[in-house]
C-alpha cells in the first residue's frame, strides 16, 4: 500500500471514528467544518485525498490535530516519529514546503510543524477556533507574518506567539529561503 493510500484510509477512519466519539452526525460535523456533507462522506469512505486546507477545518471541528486525524498507529503514550514518517502537507514548484513533524492531544491539538519558504512565496491560513495560539521560530532568513492584515516581520533567531483566530499569512519577502518552527495548540472541543 502507498503512502498516499495509507493516509487516505486512516483519514477516513480516524474522522468517521472521532465524528461518533464525539456524537457528531456527518450534517453536524459538516456545518461545523465548514465543508459539505457529501465531502465527508467521500473523506470517510476513503474515495478523495483531500486539501489540506479541508482537514484542518475538519481536525478543528473536532477538536483534535492533523496528525491524529492521519496516524495510523495507535501506540504507548511515548511515540518517537521517525523522518519516515513525517508527512510533508504543504509544498509549491519553487521548493518550499511546510511538514507536520509530530502532534499530540493536550487536551486540545498541539502540533509541530517544520517549514521552509522561498523568497516570494507565501502560505495563507483560515482563522482557527478562538483560543488556539501558535508559536513560530525563525530559524534562517527572515519571514513577515500577517495577523489580521497587520505585518509582523520576524528575522532569524527570533520568535513569535499570537492568537491564530483571525486570518494569517506566513510569508518569505526576503532574498534568500526562510526556515522556521512553527507549534500550534487548537482548544480542546468541549
Amino acid at each position: 500500500m502507498s503512502d498516499l493510500d495509507l493516509l487516505t484510509q486512516s483519514l477516513a477512519r480516524n474522522v468517521k471514528r472521532w465524528r461518533t466519539d464525539r456524537g457528531f452526525t456527518l450534517d453536524t460535523l459538516a456545518a461545523r467544518a465548514g465543508v459539505s456533507r457529501g465531502m465527508l462522506i467521500q473523506i470517510e469512505q476513503a474515495r478523495t485525498n483531500p486539501s489540506l486546507g479541508t482537514v484542518v477545518k475538519i481536525g478543528d471541528a473536532l477538536g483534535i490535530s492533523i496528525t491524529t486525524l492521519l496516524d495510523y498507529e495507535q501506540g504507548p503514550r511515548v511515540r518517537v516519529v521517525p523522518p519516515e514518517q513525517v508527512v510533508r502537507l504543504w509544498s509549491t514548484e519553487a521548493g518550499s514546503w511546510s511538514r507536520l513533524l509530530a502532534g499530540a492531544e493536550a487536551p486540545g491539538p498541539l502540533e509541530m510543524w517544520e517549514w521552509l519558504m522561498m523568497p516570494g512565496e507565501n502560505s495563507r491560513s483560515d482563522p482557527h477556533p478562538v483560543g488556539t495560539v501558535e508559536i513560530l521560530h525563525v530559524t534562517e532568513g527572515e519571514m513577515t507574518l500577517t495577523v489580521d492584515g497587520v505585518e509582523h516581520r520576524v528575522p532569524a533567531g527570533a520568535s513569535v506567539t499570537f492568537e491564530a483566530n483571525a486570518e494569517h499569512v506566513y510569508a518569505n519577502q526576503g532574498d534568500v529561503p526562510a526556515r522556521w518552527m512553527l507549534a500550534v495548540s487548537v482548544p480542546a472541543v468541549s
